[in-house]
């Protein structure tokens, strides 16, 4: 529920100020009452009603008072943050939006702008903090919104919008997607943003509902939502249709989906042709969209029907809209930038407090896209005015030499500067061939084309992409840059720490990932991550840090920043990876003969079912998780193979329980078992109906797997007794399900129902009383206990343990009882967890450069050929489908400090 407790409220000072203005606010504010008892928002706090909604509104409304005054709010994609939005605009206050996980963008504008209230949410709390009771600005009437401009987040340049603006924007996109009140919208771009505040504005203008999250699509938890809600829609940028590829979208059931919007960037036309097909066959529409901040959102759209013929197109205008075209000197008439007209343009910009009492200052918007009219009536775009350069008399589009590099082959981002071409190239590029091609192209000398090799290409929180960043990475590579650094700008001291930390995370993210960080509104799942990097950077983010919370996977940069840091001598690890260590430990010690102590590989496959439940399924990368098991296993036992008569070919290619000897040694049965249900499962999940159900519901088909192993562990299938009945994949499949169940179990009534089946499971499977404790407490610690307090010291060795935990078991077998001749029990304990970490170190550095050669061949064999791309809100270029994870987004990269290479793991273990 909304906190807006006046305990909250800061009055700095009083002021006079004159009544509110009459201009009327926005009827997406006051006509909430209208839908009575209908559904409104649903929050992870709960449902609202309409009238529910009204009275928070009311509520808040009353606590922001009744003198006109500025709010700076800043929002996110949350109950307290619609709520306050609406107060204000129902108080007919000016309200300037800026994310809410964006201090810095935050506090610069409150520097420039002094607004008399700051509404912001931090750590699940929401304060409203009155720094004035009156007003210290005039506020025109008509000012209802201030939006930052177009591809811009926190700028000093601001949109300002009236209450008709929204109210026509919003009525002219409820009227042409035929919004209804049975409609429910799940809402997966930033409130901040013009087009996901046009999402939540045109719902609410017809009693729609709105279903609040933050989750990103990537996240399965988002499409339980979405069911969940009976969601009809959602809206997606570029970026957001390369994450649905990953996930397989196409595949998923959604009986509720009505229509899915794009804007935000153009989408290759072969890409809008698929999704509009993909619509059509399963009875949704595929809406294309345009528009720009200056025209409150939306200025034109492409009919449904229309996009399979017209793919390149941005469609028709928007009800109550127009276009025309203004010849560019001398260039044909039939091609020119594109102006538009109609009630949502803007009042005109601010950028400084006095422009906040301006009226209209424009009656039409020059969009700086360069567009053509089809001769039925669809228009366009070509090019975009402002990405043209000017370099020793060449004019230079920049949009065609991206295109042109795209033809070659090369996936690049280019701006420029009066003096250089600025290209970034994703890794695995040959810079100076993207440097030639772009120099042959344009005429320009091929020093005047410079490159930067990034991981990932820079792109905004919105998905589109950063040229900004593209300029700046280009300088601070140049020589004149390393040579003369530029000064640091001042920096106030919170605003120091803040930033400060956000870097380090931020270095973090790319060092461990592989990948240039340039959106702090990412995290380590939508970047990417899994349970190979998962570890080491689970460790060297609370190294950094000093906590980190449950979930932190789910967390953006600059949420993980604001954690703080905590220097203390207790820091906590997650429990899945404390247990990946202490299972190795003591698997190697029983083995060395320093203790006895067994169930701890039996312990690691739950563990693995556990974090295939998290990262293998989730991101569908099974057969990559089987191969980070398999291959260096395969390697090595073909090794020790070559080497002794005790393994033959069976053992080297993990099918010994099938095709071995009655009398085969078992040492890498674990391998062996987990590998095989791998497999299995992959090819369970192969089959379209299933894999749909495993994303669907999660947490039953988890639980039809949990069945079928135990109907295998008590003996109900009638299977015949093969041998070494603890060792073989089908007799452990059971634990692999129950840590699948446990990463599923979300409530307590969940964790105590398996935490009941292991309780009747364990006794008895061994027949070894030490070994089920083992084995049913680590299971228990993995449902019930998220964490576990260490000693920094111990942490980060648990860390390097659990990341090398797959060479160890490997090694260890061959090791110990060199060791054990010559030393004792202990120093062979010790040296083969320490032999196995310095082979894990350097097996990887050749897992790493097979990713790279991989990641290569599969980005030169999926460059589409695209042409020209223009920017605007329907013109950025189009982001590649589902990037190869660039520059390893898997992990398995240098770390430069920390936990060693051996930290990233397979999946198993």
């Amino acid at each position: 529920m909304l906190d807006l407790c006046y305990a909250d409220l800061i009055v700095c000072s009083r002021m006079q100020q004159p009544p509110l203005a009459p201009s009327g606010p926005a009827g997406v504010a006051t006509g909430l009452r209208d839908h009575g008892t209908r559904f409104a928002v649903s929050s992870p706090s709960g449902e609202l009603t309409y009238d529910a909604l009204a009275d928070l509104v009311d509520a808040a409304a009353a606590r922001l008072g009744g003198v006109r005054r500025l709010v700076v709010l800043a929002a996110a994609n949350d109950l307290d943050s619609l709520v306050t939005y609406l107060a204000a605009l129902q108080g007919g206050h000016a309200v300037l939006l800026t994310p809410g996980d964006g201090p810095a963008q935050l506090e610069g504008l409150v520097a420039t702008y002094d607004p008399d209230v700051v509404a912001s949410g931090s750590g699940g709390h929401w304060t409203m903090v009155e720094r004035r009771a009156g007003s210290a600005h005039v506020l025109h009437p008509d000012l209802a919104l201030l939006l930052s401009t177009s591809g811009t987040t926190g700028s000093s340049k601001l949109v300002r919008l009236s209450h008709r603006n929204l109210d026509a924007n919003a009525d002219a996109i409820a009227y042409y997607l035929a919004i209804t009140d049975a409609d429910r919208a799940m809402t997966t771009l930033p409130m901040h943003y013009c087009y996901g505040l046009s999402v939540i504005n045109s719902h609410l203008q017809r009693g729609a509902g709105l279903a609040l999250t933050d989750l990103s699509v990537v996240d399965g938890c988002f499409w339980d939502r979405f069911r969940a809600a009976g969601a009809t829609s959602f809206a997606g940028v570029p970026y957001t249709f390369d994450l649905l590829e990953r996930v397989g979208f196409e595949e998923m059931s959604l009986p509720t989906l009505r229509y899915v919007t794009q804007a935000g960037g153009r989408l290759a036309p072969d890409r809008v042709r698929r999704y509009a097909e993909l619509g059509r066959r399963r009875g949704w529409d595929f809406f294309v969209m345009y528009g720009q901040t200056e025209a409150t959102a939306r200025m034109a759209y492409l009919p449904p029907d229309k996009a399979r013929s017209h793919p390149s197109t941005i469609g028709v205008p928007i009800p109550g809209g127009s276009f025309r075209i203004d010849p560019l000197g001398a260039t044909d008439d039939a091609v020119g930038e594109l102006v538009y007209r109609g009630p949502n343009v803007m009042l005109g910009y601010a950028e400084r407090p006095t422009d906040l009492a301006l009226g209209p200052t424009i009656d039409e918007l020059a969009t700086g896209d360069i567009a053509r009219k089809h001769p039925d009536g669809v228009y366009e775009l070509v090019g975009r005015r402002s990405r043209f350069v000017k370099l020793f008399g060449l004019r230079v589009d920049l949009d065609h030499v991206e295109a042109v590099l795209r033809q070659h082959g090369i996936d690049a981002l280019c701006a420029g500067t009066d003096e250089t071409l600025a290209i970034a190239v994703a890794a695995g590029v040959d810079a100076g061939h993207a440097s030639r091609v772009a120099s042959e192209h344009t005429g320009l000398p091929p020093s005047r084309a410079q490159v930067a090799t990034v991981a990932e290409l820079p792109r905004l929180a919105t998905g589109k992409p950063d040229y900004p960043a593209v300029t700046r990475l280009v300088t601070a590579t140049s020589p004149e840059a390393t040579a003369s650094p530029a000064p640091a700008r001042t920096m106030t001291s919170s605003t120091m720490t803040t930033s400060a930390r956000t870097g380090r995370v931020r270095t973090l993210f790319a060092s461990v990932l592989g990948c240039t960080v340039v959106d702090d509104g990412a995290s380590f799942v939508s970047l990417g991550g899994d349970s190979l990097s998962y570890v080491e950077m689970s460790i060297r983010l609370e190294d950094e840090l000093g906590t980190l919370p449950p979930g932190w996977h789910t967390l953006t940069i600059r949420e993980l920043a604001r954690l703080g840091a905590d220097r203390r001598g207790i820091s906590r690890i997650e429990t899945n990876v404390a247990l990946r260590a202490i299972a190795i430990a003591l698997i190697v010690g029983t083995h060395a003969q320093v203790f006895q102590l067994t169930g701890g590989a039996h312990v690691l496959i739950g563990v693995a079912g556990f974090n295939f439940a998290r990262f293998a399924l989730q991101t569908g990368r099974i057969a990559r998780s089987i191969a980070r098991i398999a291959v260096p296993s395969m390697c090595w036992i073909g090794l020790v193979a070559a080497t002794s008569e005790d393994f033959s070919l069976p053992h080297v290619v993990l099918l010994n329980a099938q095709l071995g000897a009655p009398d085969a040694r078992w040492e890498y049965w674990f391998v062996e078992a987990l590998v095989q249900i791998l497999v299995g499962l992959a090819l369970l999940l192969a089959v379209p109906a299933v894999r749909r159900f495993a994303h669907r519901r999660g947490g039953a088909a988890a639980a039809l797997v949990l069945s079928v192993g135990l109907a295998v562990r008590f003996d109900l299938l009638g299977l015949p007794d093969l041998g070494h009945r603890v060792g073989r994949a089908h007799e452990v499949l059971w634990l692999f399900a129950a840590g699948w169940v446990a990463a599923q179990a979300t409530s307590v009534r969940q964790r105590l129902a398996l935490s009941a089946v292991l309780a009747v499971a364990v006794p008895g499977f061994f027949g070894e009383t030490s070994r089920e404790v083992v084995l049913l407490v680590g299971m228990l610690l993995l449902i019930w206990v998220p964490q576990l307090p260490l000693i920094r010291p111990v942490t980060r060795v648990a860390g390097i343990l659990a990341g090398a935990s797959l060479y160890i078991y490997l090694t260890h077998w061959e090791v110990h009882p060199a060791l054990l001749e010559r030393f004792s029990p202990t120093v062979a304990w010790v040296g083969s967890l320490a032999v196995g970490a310095i082979v894990g170190t350097y097996a990887q550095r050749l897992v790493d450069r097979a990713d790279r050669w991989r990641r290569h061949q599969n980005d030169a064999a999926e460059k589409d050929v695209a042409p020209t791309e223009p920017r605007g809100d329907m013109a950025h270029p189009a982001t590649p489908m589902a990037r190869r994870r660039r520059g390893g987004r898997r992990a398995n990269h240098s770390a430069p400090h920390g936990a060693p290479r051996s930290a990233r793991t397979s999946s198993g273990i």
